[in-house]
């Protein structure tokens, strides 16, 4: 008997092992847990924070809803992980010039040390995860994410009228009227 092939069970998914979300969502759970660990164990920050640390320290000087269109979380998460970092002192709010409203996050001395600490172990992780791949692999599965990450882009603005939305301001996270599941 023939296993079938995993373009057709990818494509044609008979169970959610065969979901293409579903995987990339266990990898993202085992490969990430040792750099959860190390961020909580070691150093004290979330996953969260750490993403905030790290794209802020690539591009200082991001304001807060900026900040959470690039960590690709909602306002609420990305406030909470503020929060957070502001009290531990590893990010710094600044009246935006000309508009003391608004504000602009920068690294503190001590998150910028975080950072330049931190970075180096998870490229090594990073790296130990990516060494059973082969080159012409590595940058086969790299054009892959990056179209894969276009079509869900594309899939997330299409406008279509069957799709449901959860009414999140409400804490609700189901249709109304549909049945409580429990």
């Amino acid at each position: 008997m023939n296993p079938t092939p995993a373009s057709t069970r990818l494509r044609q998914p008979q169970a959610i092992d065969d979901m293409l979300l579903f995987r990339l969502s266990r990898l993202l759970a085992v490969g990430g847990a040792a750099v959860v660990r190390l961020c909580e164990g070691r150093y004290g920050i979330t996953r969260r924070e750490w993403a905030v640390l790290s794209l802020l320290w690539q591009q200082q000087g991001l304001g807060p809803s900026e900040l959470a269109e690039r960590v690709q979380l909602d306002r609420a998460r990305t406030s909470k992980a503020l929060g957070q970092l502001l009290a531990k002192q590893l990010v710094r709010r600044e009246p935006r010039p000309g508009d003391h409203r608004r504000a602009l996050l920068w690294l503190t001395p001590a998150g910028e040390a975080l950072v330049t600490e931190l970075l180096p172990q998870v490229h090594q992780l990073n790296a130990q995860l990516l060494q059973v791949l082969s080159t012409p692999e590595v940058d086969a599965l790299d054009q892959a994410l990056a179209r894969l990450q276009q079509q869900a882009l594309a899939l997330n603005q299409a406008q279509d009228p069957d799709r449901p939305k959860a009414d999140r301001r409400l804490g609700r996270r189901r249709a109304p009227g549909s049945p409580d599941i429990p």
